[in-house]
């Protein structure tokens, strides 16, 4: 039987699971709050551009896109980093198909901006706004003058923008509400000193090694002969010399007597 879903925080709309999977929070929102949600994950990988392509393709299937994307290093030294946007609605199931990547997560956050009050407030000045607008409509239908007209028509100008301001507002806070971001960074996984992993064996790599040890046993072969030709000499000096010395110390015999 799987973990109980957290208790939402009812001033926020937002909860996140004590205990999250891999690292990467599990949050549960609120259908009748408007928030904003965002989340930062750091994590290593044993190739960062694969896991960001991975990621990416995470968005694409949930019905969003990347923002940005950038891919650096070679070999050992490569990271990736990237922020994609889903759909809130689908914003749980992002993160939970993120911790399915290949990796291990360092660190990780997910943030909630409750705008609901600031949402409501927006649409009841709108609403304000529409109807005066209107009543200026109807006052520029009976207006008599040339002077009235202008006067009129200003003051539908200025009530005319202030409606387009709030309802920038309030289009921009949808935006915001309707699609979640996530930042990703992604670094390579350090191998650890003495790892044991059984690899398969690579014929090519063991004639290398077998190749180089021969050259290398060459090499010192080598080098005793070398050492032999220069300085080989010296033993027979030194045998020479000791048999010379020996013969000139050697006593001479006395001559025979004559009869």
């Amino acid at each position: 039987m799987g973990a109980p879903a957290p208790a939402v925080d009812a001033a926020s709309g937002f909860g996140a699971n004590a205990a999250p999977e891999k690292g990467i929070p599990t949050v549960v929102v609120s259908a009748d709050r408007n928030l904003i949600l965002t989340a930062k994950i750091d994590m290593r990988s044993k190739d960062p551009w694969a896991t960001s392509d991975r990621a990416q393709a995470i968005a694409n299937g949930l019905g969003g896109d990347v923002l940005n994307l950038t891919q650096s290093g070679s070999g050992d030294t490569r990271s990736a980093s990237l922020t994609i946007r889903v759909p809130s609605s689908r914003f749980a199931d992002a993160l939970q198909q993120l911790r399915t990547l290949e990796g291990e997560v360092e660190t990780s956050g997910v943030s909630a901006q409750d705008v609901t009050d600031q949402f409501v407030d927006l649409q009841a000045r709108l609403t304000a706004k529409q109807a005066e607008e209107q009543r200026y409509l109807a006052i520029l239908n009976r207006a008599n003058t040339i002077d009235e007209i202008l006067k009129v028509d200003a003051s539908l100008a200025n009530v005319r923008t202030q409606i387009e301001q709030l309802t920038g507002q309030i289009n921009s806070i949808k935006q915001r509400t309707d699609f979640s971001t996530i930042s990703m960074s992604i670094s390579t996984i350090a191998v650890l000193p003495g790892d044991t992993t059984t690899k398969a064996w690579d014929p090519a790599k063991t004639v290398t090694r077998a190749l180089a040890a021969l050259g290398a046993m060459l090499q010192v072969f080598a080098d005793v002969v070398i050492w032999l030709l220069v300085f080989g000499w010296l033993p027979l000096l030194a045998l020479a010399a000791a048999v010379f010395v020996t013969r000139a110390r050697r006593p001479t015999a006395p001559p025979a007597p004559t009869v």
